[in-house]
């Protein structure tokens, strides 16, 4: 969109008489900002849509002239979405400035070469013309004293991460949350987040997986009855209301304007959140000033591990799970060229037996397995022994679906990608990874399935192999982890 400004006022080029100059907003030099005119009545709904959300027009349903009138009286700003020098482009709702990350294009609305960002296109389009509007009122602070509604007990160790949690939120502070996978991370949480309900605070709980959203959001809406939760994803049918507890993907807040008090971002390492720096830049941006951030992994980075023992980062580790049981040792398995064989319509005989033998016990099963391209394949090969078996992947649009019914055990062995490497939890299974040698499993990967293993306290154990056609850094590395966790428990807690 064009508008008009004169060095004052700034409109929108539908609403000006027609034969003033016109400008895409991203070149307007400097755009005014109203001082909040308290003699004005704002639209409480519109204030409620935008309140803690920087968004396009395109997302707002409200009219331009309510929009526009909520700006002159000082409770709305419009934000230009790209910002140009000569040497290059930045996007201001995603912070992209990669030169290749852009593209121009004759825009109809600005009737001239327009640049926009291909980077963060998928959530509506921003370009040179793009205004953001943001509110300038505060989200409403209501105060939930009594809010948390779980009744379980925290062992000694949850209890004093508790205990840190609810500090670095009282006090703003950054806090590592390192738990196995399995030490009732999610639970270490609820007394923080009650406390900061209780302040009024809002909360996130961000994680990259939608997955994981679709696990925690029924768990903490148990959990939190009284409170307004909502849970953000592609596809949810809650992204236009309001909560003060929010689960939400990693990309869901670049919609997001200093809205939080408390940012939780959970499997911190996990993919695309650990490489990709567009989310790091949303999540900041979502944050109040000030705020506490707490990051949540099972498998933190070697240099976050480092900077934990050389002091440089503050954390609370519980290398115990909740039960009291040892972490699952994954068992190192060759299968040959296993990639041979299922072009050939085949897997290696011992893969075979490993899954006819869970189905001959009625227990259920993950295979992962590395690529898209490789999982229908193998999901065919293992559906002569059971038409029930079924392979999911990101880009399934039954996803959803097929990991509820598995839930449901109404699918005996579920053939994945990493997709469901976190997040997932089904009481007794066992797991299995073809072709462990890929680089797509590092050694966090590994850990964290090898984790989906023995998560109950009614079935503690399990099996986990690695079937591999040769023995990689990232297996071993996986396995040292685990017991490396496993003797720290025993030493701090005692296993049983």
């Amino acid at each position: 969109m064009r508008f008009m400004y004169d060095g004052t006022n700034l409109v929108p080029e539908p609403l000006t008489a027609g034969g003033e100059k016109v400008v895409p907003i991203s070149r307007v030099a400097t755009i005014p900002i109203y001082e909040l005119n308290p003699h004005f009545s704002p639209s409480s709904e519109l204030l409620s849509f935008l309140a803690g959300r920087q968004l396009l027009l395109d997302e707002l349903p409200f009219s331009l002239e309510q929009l526009h009138s909520h700006y002159e009286n000082g409770y709305v700003s419009y934000q230009k979405g790209i910002i140009s020098t000569t040497q290059r482009h930045r996007c201001l709702r995603c912070g992209n400035d990669a030169p290749h990350l852009f593209a121009s294009f004759f825009c109809a609305r600005c009737e001239t070469i327009c640049t926009y960002c291909r980077k963060c296109v998928t959530m509506g389009r921003v370009s040179e013309c793009t205004p953001l509007v943001v509110s300038n009122v505060p989200p409403e602070r209501v105060v939930y004293p009594h809010s948390l509604a779980w009744t379980g007990t925290l062992s000694n160790a949850q209890q004093q991460a508790a205990d840190a949690v609810v500090q670095a939120i009282e006090q703003h502070a950054e806090l590592l949350v390192w738990a196995v996978c399995g030490a009732g991370k999610t639970e270490i949480l609820f007394p923080g987040i009650q406390r900061a309900l209780a302040r009024g605070d809002r909360v996130c709980f961000a994680t990259p997986r939608t997955d994981v959203v679709l696990e925690l959001a029924p768990r903490l809406k148990q959990a939190f009855p009284s409170v307004p939760t909502i849970a953000l994803y592609g596809g949810s049918e809650e992204r236009n209301k309001q909560g003060s507890l929010v689960i939400a993907t990693t990309h869901q807040l670049l919609r997001f304007y200093h809205s939080f008090d408390v940012m939780i971002i959970d499997e911190v390492d996990a993919f695309p959140y650990s490489v990709e720096p567009m989310l790091a830049y949303a999540a900041e941006k979502a944050r109040k000033e000030p705020s506490a951030l707490l990051y949540v992994t099972a498998t933190p980075k070697e240099d976050w591990q480092r900077d934990v023992r050389q002091g440089r980062r503050t954390a609370v580790t519980i290398p115990a799970r909740y039960h009291g049981y040892p972490l699952p040792v994954p068992t190192l398995e060759w299968c040959g060229n296993w990639r041979k064989k299922v072009t050939r319509g085949t897997l290696p005989q011992n893969v075979l037996t490993w899954v006819k033998k869970r189905l001959d016990e009625k227990k259920q099963a993950f295979l992962f397995v590395p690529h898209v391209e490789l999982l229908e394949k193998v999901a065919a090969i293992l559906q002569r022994l059971d038409h029930r078996i079924v392979g999911v992947h990101a880009e399934d649009n039954a996803r959803k679906e097929k990991v509820q019914s598995f839930r449901e055990g109404n699918i005996p062995l579920l053939v994945t990608t990493t997709i469901l490497e976190r997040g997932v939890i089904v009481p007794n299974i066992d797991v299995a990874v073809l072709g462990a040698e890929d680089d797509v499993f590092t050694e966090g990967a590994l850990v964290q399935i090898a984790g989906r293993v023995g998560r109950s306290a009614q079935y503690p154990g399990g099996d986990v192999r690695f079937f591999h056609f040769g023995k990689t850094k990232a297996m071993v590395k996986a396995i040292r982890h685990i017991r490396q966790m496993n003797d720290e428990a025993r030493q701090k807690e005692g296993l049983r």
